[in-house]
């Protein structure tokens, strides 16, 4: 029985607006236009699929090249926006005036130019003709319309500002002033080369995020999106606060394939956000809770937000490393999530639904969870080794027999499905007195997995490229939408094939409409970043912000960071998180890396490009502008503003992270193996979850002051041994710098030397680094230096360098001649920096055993 509530029916449309609104555009049309739109859209996922796929080579036609693609790509886009978007509030949105129709065509017409004269543009290039010229103005000027049509004006005026600053050069003041450029080369470098609008970042959209933007759409309208929320539900919805926690691993599923924070909110909001209230969640905590889980979603491998894709092309690695620098830090911030909805139950009193599953002891439910996990591990481990004994005996059939194989068990699992009854989409306001059952929820949609399986395993084991992988599995993801109806009408004996057949047809349509519509924003935030990072390449501004945020943080690189990541949140309140990124990125992650090295700290390009990403999507969460908050407040009723502090409060855990994983990049699983990767696992994920019970101030109790600075010191003990370490007994031994070769010579197997260098940059300014050489092939030490490609020389008491061979190791790294070597140091002898967790452990003891004292003390009168 239902109990419909108007207000909440009220509150959960006016944030599907809101979403629609950000997403897909705010006009809501009928007929012909609309039809054009959906068309457009339709075609646009189509086009996408087949660049994607490897029909064109296979057939010998509609072969792209890479700008001719970004060119159709954006014209889709702007196309869109301008059809979608009205210009202002007051603008009609019932229809589309004809001004947008005119600029969508001159918007296609710009955009598509590339396209149409990419063999003329190819003769002159550098040398643009007035032809050439107007359309670059006319496109710059419509693409910056569009972005604050689609986005908003904030990355519109960072965009003109860095425009201006390129024609402004000569009379700007001081350090900022650089030799300027004509307006023709500002035109022909933004709109004509693959240096500004049509660069990397609207390539990599191009490429690979689209398609994994209508992968998860498509996953969506298929019903994946219900059937995540039913199974956490079903395991998580009894314990204590279980909506809450069921929302968490929801929207963490959810995220897996919704790119967008906002649409992750409202889709998984919208029922979760009602039932944590009902067990005894605030307004603005039940929406805080779903603020701080839809967000990480895009920070959840394998499928990650748009600026993921990025980082592949930015740092130069392959999309699988994305994926395992990142696995880490992502899961530890979804438990510690969980943890936090539990002391909030804790501190309330809540408790869970009731839960249909018979009851059962936990022993045999540990002994089931593990039986279950055994069992997925063997049989991934069967898969993977009994493909690899398939390729070679089957050679070129092995596709096919692949195929035939995943078929198989695809109607297997529907047919297993067929034995449970269907899932049904609850009204959020519907009274749930009782969970469903784990086990039929769970086997009613286990064929939804296979589309992640296949591209875990093109991604991970096959090693194809992310758009290739995506494009399998869309296909895989279609092929399902089309005949899971059909399939499962047979075997539950309802017969209507055709009808069900239909609908299948229909959800393809209206996913592939929605994958489009999605991309739109992300299309046209990555071209007109691209003008900034245009800009970035033409005036080398970027090098003057980088000498001026180095001043501010006076030297000190934890200062830095602190800036940067102040400079994201502001920055994030105005610009999409993938845009966000792009900018800090392309703006401070050298000036971060270089400033690591000056101070002897190495940091990863990788992690440099992590942090950024981090509180890009932090931004989404910040107050005053975080959109999610604001989404999930008009579902909960509550204060959107409270809610956006209530949700930051939640995700410090998130904004501690990145700084961690800078100074202890095991956490990225950076040259760890497999052992040592678990132990890093088990013990952050352990001070992750002690760092959110000294911010909630509860553990076993409330805690008292001096309670939660102790968790705070073992929190961070846990995480970075190494600082205390490094405190106690020195880690490296200081040779003279004349001792280089020797250094090499005594370095054990694996171990690298750092050397310190003072020289000058490639502007004459005096420098300090250090490199860090990794083990040198050699017998004796001046082997080892002449296959490093070094010559050293004895000036006035200092070592210098006389020679860098060409192309040598040593040249890479960063050795130049006249350079001064000021320390050779090798690694120390020293203990295990793992020690020192032990003394934490006992601080912790000794908290849990005042605190457990306590709690009984508190509860024995209540008792009597």
């Amino acid at each position: 029985m239902t109990h419909p509530d108007t207000h909440s029916d009220d509150a959960a449309e006016r944030a599907r607006q809101m979403a629609a609104s950000a997403d897909t555009g705010g006009r809501q049309l009928t007929g012909w236009p609309m039809k054009l739109i959906l068309l457009l859209a339709f075609c646009w996922s189509a086009f996408q699929l087949w660049i994607a796929s490897p029909l064109p080579y296979m057939l010998g036609f509609g072969v792209f090249g890479a700008t001719e693609a970004r060119s159709i790509h954006l014209a889709f886009a702007l196309v869109l926006a301008f059809l979608s978007y009205p210009a202002l509030k007051r603008s009609p949105k019932e229809r589309v005036p004809l001004p947008d129709w005119a600029m969508a065509l001159v918007a296609a017409f710009a955009a598509m130019y590339l396209y149409i004269f990419y063999d003329q543009l190819a003769t002159r290039p550098g040398n643009p003709i007035t032809q050439d010229v107007v359309v670059g103005i006319a496109g710059l000027v419509l693409l910056l319309e569009g972005t604050r049509r689609a986005l908003g004006p904030p990355l519109m005026i960072v965009a003109l500002v860095f425009l201006g600053y390129s024609l402004a050069g000569p009379y700007m003041p001081g350090m900022l002033a650089h030799r300027g450029v004509s307006f023709e080369a500002l035109i022909n470098h933004q709109w004509l080369t693959s240096q500004g609008v049509f660069g990397i970042a609207l390539g990599v959209s191009t490429s690979f995020v689209f398609l994994f933007v209508l992968f998860g759409a498509l996953l969506e309208k298929a019903g994946a999106g219900n059937y995540f929320i039913k199974v956490a539900f079903s395991m998580l919805g009894h314990y204590r606060g279980g909506p809450a926690k069921a929302a968490v691993v929801a929207s963490g599923l959810t995220g897996l394939i919704s790119g967008s924070s906002i649409a992750n909110t409202v889709t998984t909001g919208t029922f979760t956000i009602p039932m944590m209230k009902k067990v005894g969640f605030s307004s603005v905590k039940a929406g805080a809770v779903e603020v701080g889980s839809s967000v990480n979603g895009q920070i959840m491998p394998p499928v990650m937000g748009a600026a993921a894709f990025l980082m592949v092309e930015y740092v130069g690695i392959p999309y699988v490393d994305v994926i395992k620098h990142a696995f880490l830090p992502a899961v530890i911030s979804y438990i510690a999530l969980l943890y936090i909805v539990h002391l909030e139950a804790m501190k309330a009193g809540m408790s869970g639904l009731k839960s249909a599953n018979p009851p059962k002891p936990w022993v045999q439910k540990i002994l089931g969870f593990l039986t279950g996990l055994i069992g997925i591990m063997g049989l991934s481990v069967a898969v993977y080794y009994g493909l690899g004994w398939l390729k070679p005996l089957l050679g070129s059939a092995t596709p096919w027999v692949v195929a035939i194989l995943l078929a198989l068990v695809y109607v297997g699992l529907l047919k297993l499905g067929s034995n449970y009854p269907e899932l049904e989409h609850d009204h959020p306001d519907s009274d749930i007195s009782e969970l469903p059952q784990t086990k039929p929820t769970v086997m009613v949609g286990l064929h939804f997995l296979l589309p992640v399986v296949v591209l875990v395993w093109c991604l991970m084991v096959e090693r194809l490229s992310p758009g290739l992988s995506a494009f399998w599995a869309t296909v895989m993801m279609i092929l399902i939408m089309v005949t899971q109806r059909p399939i499962d009408a047979v075997f539950r004996g309802r017969g209507q094939l055709g009808q069900a057949a239909r609908a299948g047809v229909h959800d393809v349509w209206m996913g592939m409409i929605d994958g489009a519509r999605n991309m739109v924003g992300i299309g046209i935030a990555t071209a007109t970043a691209g003008i900034i990072v245009g800009a970035v390449s033409q005036t080398g501004v970027g090098l003057v912000l980088a000498d001026l945020v180095e001043q501010l943080s006076m030297g000190s690189l934890m200062l830095m960071l602190l800036l940067t990541a102040v400079l994201s949140l502001i920055l994030g309140m105005g610009l999409p998180t993938t845009a966000n990124y792009i900018v800090v990125s392309a703006l401070l992650a050298p000036v971060i890396v270089q400033l690591g090295q000056q101070q002897g700290l190495l940091v990863p390009l990788i992690a440099v490009h992590l942090f950024v990403f981090y509180f890009g999507i932090m931004a989404d969460v910040t107050p005053p502008v975080g959109l999610a908050s604001f989404a999930a407040a008009a579902i909960s009723g509550a204060d959107p503003i409270k809610t956006g502090f209530q949700a930051f409060w939640y995700s410090l855990r998130t904004a501690a992270l990145p700084f961690l994983f800078i100074f202890n990049t095991d956490l990225l699983l950076i040259n760890v193996d497999l052992w040592h990767g678990i132990l890093i696992f088990v013990v952050a994920t352990l001070a992750m979850l002690i760092f959110a019970a000294a911010t909630q101030g509860w553990f076993v109790t409330k805690s008292r002051w001096y309670e939660t600075v102790l968790l705070l010191l073992v929190a961070f003990t846990l995480f970075r041994p190494g600082y205390w370490q490094d405190m106690i007994v020195s880690p490296w031994n200081d040779l003279p710098p004349a001792q280089l070769g020797q250094a090499l010579e005594r370095a054990d197997a694996g171990e690298s030397v750092r050397v310190a260098i003072d020289g000058l940059d490639d502007y004459g300014n005096a420098t300090h680094f250090v490199v860090e050489v990794p083990p040198v092939d050699g017998e004796t030490a001046q082997d080892k230096l002449d296959n490093l490609g070094l010559m050293l020389r004895e000036a006035d008491g200092k070592t210098m360098v006389d020679m860098v061979t060409w192309g040598s190791e040593a040249k890479e790294l960063g050795f130049d001649l006249d350079q001064t070597i000021t320390a050779v140091r090798l690694p120390a002898d020293r203990f295990a920096k793992e020690w020192l967790w032990a003394p934490a452990m006992i601080v912790l003891a000794l908290i849990v055993l005042l605190q457990r004292g306590r709690r009984r003390k508190t509860s024995e009168p209540a008792a009597a």
